[in-house]
């Protein structure tokens, strides 16, 4: 290539021609000051041309189960592909849910996993050209130690409550107290907060004070991985008023009695349909037969009692074998009580097919009876007992407890402890 400039004397370029001259070279030489595509960048300095591409993929290690989590070491790629390795990323999937964690080395741990499930966990790495393809992957199941134990003597104990309630003009009161292995309720049974109207079109029951007499241990642990089922009673909120999330109403193949029958094979919830009323006031709660006022979802009341407005984790009360009770709400990152609070979800979820004999839509639509829900670890935050290991205010150090949810099963329908017997 010829480039023809106009000379000055003394057979000089001006410094403008210089300068104009080695721009055109450059640009015709098409350097530039760098660039990336495809997971590679490319930069240059001077005459030094440096490119960037992702990292190799990890070499797995050994899966290691924990308590809802795993941990899965790892050796570093071969090729960081030029640059310094910023993170690796673990990523454990069941039933095409996936959760994630991250670290700088081996290993890395993945929690937020639903024990006794299989999990299939993987390791990426990146740099600042991006992320590595998956290393192999290795199977772990967590699962929570049987006979791990607490300890929730320090809380709540002793706690009473003496509470006119002016919507129905008599006095709750409920009082815990606590030895060196149990934990003892008495009350009455009586809510300390605004109900709806009983009776009323869908609950011809008035709510009366009940005998409510309940221990249970002090150190509850961990006896099944997979659940105990409880029929009724579940728990007692901390002013002696049950959680009881089944209900008596059942219907027959043709619900011919209209739900009312307690000998069919569909259980109909209490809340989630509009099959049968039920006649719950907002606290989705109604009275038995008997007068006993009872919870069969999220205790309205009792989170505005505790000047939840907004989103905190509330203790609502203790199973029936020790484990505490929270609703709604918890940390986004179990284990970590400086991540957000979030509104937390069970993993049930309505069947894609119904049950086989099962009454037809037409008469009681998706929702209405228990056996329309199914079970799929990892869908959301809890387990099949809607309860999880993690860290709350008044357990810093980490327990397992239960959630009630805004949807099924709502109060958790197993326990993971030993239950206690029940009255009231």
């Amino acid at each position: 290539m010829y480039l023809d400039f106009p000379t000055q004397p003394h057979g000089q370029r001006t410094g403008i021609s210089r300068s104009l001259a080695l721009l055109a070279i450059l640009l015709l030489a098409g350097c530039g000051g760098g660039g990336s595509s495809g997971g590679t960048t490319t930069t240059t300095t001077g005459t030094t041309t440096t490119t960037v591409t992702v990292p190799g993929a990890p070499t797995i290690g050994a899966g290691t189960a924990g308590n809802a989590s795993a941990s899965i070491a790892f050796t570093a790629p071969a090729s960081t592909g030029g640059a310094t390795i910023t993170a690796y990323t673990g990523t454990c999937t069941a039933s095409g849910i996936s959760k994630t964690g991250t670290t700088t080395a081996s290993p890395v741990s993945v929690t937020g996993l639903t024990n006794g499930t299989a999990y299939s966990c993987s390791v990426t790495a990146t740099n600042s050209a991006g992320t590595s393809a998956a290393s192999a992957a290795v199977t772990v199941t967590p699962v929570a130690s049987s006979g791990s134990s607490y300890s929730t003597a320090s809380v709540n104990c002793p706690y009473s409550q003496s509470t006119l309630n002016t919507t129905i003009n008599l006095t709750s009161t409920s009082s815990w107290s606590c030895t060196s292995t149990l934990r003892t309720l008495a009350a009455n049974g009586l809510p300390n907060h605004t109900t709806g109207t009983f009776p009323n079109s869908g609950n011809p029951n008035t709510i009366s004070a009940q005998t409510v007499s309940f221990s249970t241990t002090v150190s509850p642990a961990i006896v099944s991985t997979t659940g105990t089922s409880v029929a009724h009673i579940t728990g007692y909120a901390n002013n002696g008023v049950k959680f009881d999330p089944a209900t008596a109403q059942t219907c027959t193949t043709n619900c011919a009695n209209n739900g009312q029958d307690s000998s069919g094979t569909w259980s109909i919830e209490a809340l989630g349909q509009t099959y049968f009323a039920f006649g719950n006031d907002t606290n989705n709660a109604h009275v038995q037969p008997n007068g006993a006022y009872h919870y069969h979802g999220v205790p309205v009341g009792l989170l505005t009692l505790d000047g939840n407005t907004g989103q905190k984790m509330t203790l609502a009360g203790y199973a029936v074998d020790g484990f505490p009770i929270y609703v709604r709400y918890g940390y986004t990152t179990a284990t970590s009580a400086t991540s957000a609070i979030k509104t937390l979800t069970s993993s049930y979820r309505l069947k894609t097919t119904l049950s086989t004999g099962r009454p037809s839509t037409t008469i009681a639509a998706a929702g209405t009876f228990t056996q329309d829900y199914e079970y799929v670890a990892g869908l959301g935050d809890l387990d099949e007992c809607n309860g999880r290991t993690g860290v709350t205010p008044e357990f810093p150090g980490g327990i397992y407890y239960y959630v009630v949810t805004d949807t099924f099963p709502y109060i958790q329908r197993c326990v993971k402890g030993t239950a206690s017997s029940t009255t009231g």
